[in-house]
């Protein structure tokens, strides 16, 4: 439905709405605030497209599949809008000089967005605000558990662990979600409705972007008894049952972690609660602690030395670090999963963790590069969880005993032993030697 201008007791005129990692309608109380409080709106979304250029790693930030994600997941949110009689636009290029246009166009007199943890978005947000102080600016929690007043602690004096952070907390629940968005303002966009380019053969084949997928995979998997077995299923490296797998829409914002709270409470109600179900909201509240983390340390989620004072003895070796991406390294277990991770944009949480414990034990290598090939190549990319637990590992982050270090042989007999994994990823197929040049530079024979 579609309300007319000056059938409400909106306090703006005009309002523009822009959209992040929060693309959906359910549970979404940043884009009811705005309906509320505008008589037409402005739905715009913007693709920054310096994430198609070289980092400082030597890397793009985004893959083909991750880019194709994308795509189908703001494609759906503009075609939600379009039934609605709203239109999304999108915008490439420098985002706030897109917007700077938009707000001068059509006289915007407010803007709103749901609260971000990326250090970046937040930065165009506030350099916005400076430009522009005579606009009303509005954001509301949208994609964590808890809003920042609803915490156990303060950012300035946010817990160095987990444990501490959890302890906290102690019964605590996080509010129920909202209804799905029924009433839209009009639109002032005169265009029509934008799609993204989908490229052929790029689409992710336990992904398919939008909130409607994101919804219907959150229906069946908690109408069946998958979650009852998850804490026994969830480090198995290449089950299509064992995870959840609401990993990449929870990033870009297609489900709420508010939806995957009232769903499991749901499922526990009818099934009944146990030590698994227990570790899937163990696992948001991680989620939970890292997008706090990345608020409350600003730069310090990318930076060398972490959240410590003390730097990795770790460097970059170029070499090292291509094979490493190509998974070929004398370990067979991460050969498999780094080539399951280009192919399929996804590894497990287990995968996760021997691959990050590699580079940065094994190899000596610098954990930033990998946490940037991460943010390349995962689906699910989400920039809090990411760095987080790449700092994590790494023992400049959260980690009370200062690294992860994990015996890759150990951890194969443990979760691989029949070698299904490997042999399927081809993790055997590698070169013996990891480096072609000794310390001096000379060539090893």
């Amino acid at each position: 439905m579609l309300k007319g201008i000056g059938d409400s007791l909106a306090q703006f005129r005009t309002g523009l709405f822009w959209f992040h990692n929060d693309l959906r309608l359910h549970d979404h109380p940043a884009l009811a605030q705005a309906c509320k409080q505008c008589e037409q709106l402005l739905c715009v979304v913007t693709i920054d497209n310096s994430g198609f250029n070289t980092s400082r790693y030597g890397l793009t930030q985004i893959s083909a599949l991750r880019q194709t994600f994308i795509a189908e997941s703001v494609n759906a949110l503009a075609e939600q809008l379009a039934a609605y009689g709203q239109q999304l636009l999108v915008l490439q290029g420098q985002p706030l000089n897109d917007i700077s246009e938009l707000l001068a166009k059509y006289n915007v007199d407010a803007v709103f967005r749901s609260h971000s943890q990326d250090y970046y978005h937040n930065q165009r947000w506030q350099k916005l605000q400076r430009r522009y102080p005579f606009l009303h600016f509005a954001e509301y929690t949208t994609t964590s558990l808890f809003s920042e007043q609803q915490l156990p602690c303060d950012l300035q004096n946010w817990p160095d662990t987990f444990s501490k952070f959890r302890r906290k907390l102690d019964q605590q629940q996080p509010p129920q979600p909202l209804e799905a968005i029924e009433t839209l303002p009009a639109t002032p966009l005169k265009t029509s409705t934008q799609r993204l380019p989908v490229a052929a053969d790029t689409s992710s084949e336990l992904f398919h972007g939008g909130e409607q997928p994101a919804l219907q995979k959150l229906k069946r998997y908690f109408s069946s008894q998958l979650p009852q077995s998850y804490q026994q299923t969830r480090n198995h490296f290449d089950d299509p049952q064992g995870s959840t797998y609401f990993s990449a829409w929870l990033a870009n914002g297609s489900l709420s972690a508010r939806q995957v709270v009232a769903e499991l409470r749901r499922h526990e109600a009818r099934f009944g609660a146990n030590k698994s179900t227990n570790w899937i909201y163990f696992e948001l509240l991680w989620r939970e602690y890292f997008y706090w983390y990345a608020v409350a340390h600003g730069t310090k989620l990318f930076q060398f030395s972490g959240i410590k004072a003390q730097p990795p003895r770790t460097s970059f070796y170029p070499q090292r670090f291509a094979k490493w991406c190509s998974g070929n390294t004398p370990y067979p277990i991460v050969n498999a999963s780094m080539r399951q991770l280009r192919q399929t944009g996804y590894l497990s949480n287990r995968a996760r963790q021997l691959v990050a414990s590699c580079l940065v034990h094994e190899l000596a290598i610098d954990w930033r590069y990998g946490a940037a090939y991460f943010e390349q190549q995962l689906v699910d990319y989400d920039v809090s969880s990411n760095w987080g637990n790449w700092q994590y590992l790494a023992g400049v982050g959260a980690d009370p005993r200062g690294h992860r270090h994990f015996d890759l042989v150990k951890q194969t007999q443990m979760y691989d032993p029949d070698h299904a994994f490997i042999q399927r990823w081809q993790g055997n197929a590698h070169d013996q030697a990891l480096d072609i040049n000794d310390a001096a530079d000379w060539p090893i024979q």
